[in-house]
């Protein structure tokens, strides 16, 4: 069973309605013991970062530690930013620090938010993107973005008029700046091989 964090910031219903139509057994829950069985946990989110990591509370720790033991962690929107070290949304807060980097404004110069479809390209050695091909488009809607600096860290990119990180992973760390449950069938594929991600993990 994958665990959607249930943390009343956002889309988390909606993420858990998308797993469920693929056939994945998902579970809204912000129960430790349900966190700590699942055999993958989902950190969806829309709102600003410094609400959100407020929000998550006591939580926040547990993930961090679920995650480093190796448990698959899918970052989704602001899910995806609070894997970073910090964010300036609003003021500086600190995020979970599994990937380093930061999260900063759009540059200006830019529509902002920047919202609606944006092809991203797909690195071949992405767990997230397997069998979707060299690009595809998925559905964007945030002001903010990732500045990563991991040097362990797998980044696809999308063009908008820099080079913005829409997707990362590190190790069983995965996240996306898209939300793969507003994406059609592309965003169904990465939510399904999260899933298959998950079963072969076996945490």
């Amino acid at each position: 069973m994958i665990v959607v964090i249930d943390y009343n910031v956002g889309n988390v219903k909606s993420v858990c309605n998308a797993f469920e139509h693929i056939g994945c057994e998902a579970k809204l829950s912000c129960e430790p013991e349900d966190i700590e069985r699942a055999m993958g946990i989902v950190l969806p989110g829309v709102a600003a970062f410094g609400y959100a990591i407020s929000a998550l509370g006591s939580l926040a720790e547990l993930i961090r530690k679920v995650a480093l033991n190796g448990k698959p962690l899918l970052g989704i929107c602001v899910g995806y930013q609070m894997l970073f070290e910090t964010s300036s949304e609003y003021g500086r807060h600190d995020g979970l620090g599994l990937v380093a980097g930061s999260v900063v404004p759009i540059p200006p110069g830019r529509v902002i938010p920047h919202m609606g479809w944006n092809m991203v390209k797909l690195p071949e050695d992405m767990d997230l993107f397997a069998g979707l091909g060299k690009e595809k488009h998925f559905y964007f809607a945030h002001s903010f973005c990732a500045e990563v600096t991991d040097p362990a860290a797998k980044i696809a990119y999308a063009d908008y008029g820099f080079e913005l990180a829409a997707s990362v992973q590190k190790a069983n760390i995965y996240g996306t700046q898209f939300h793969p449950e507003k994406s059609g069938k592309a965003g169904l594929k990465v939510l399904h091989n999260f899933y298959d991600i998950c079963k072969r993990t076996g945490a």
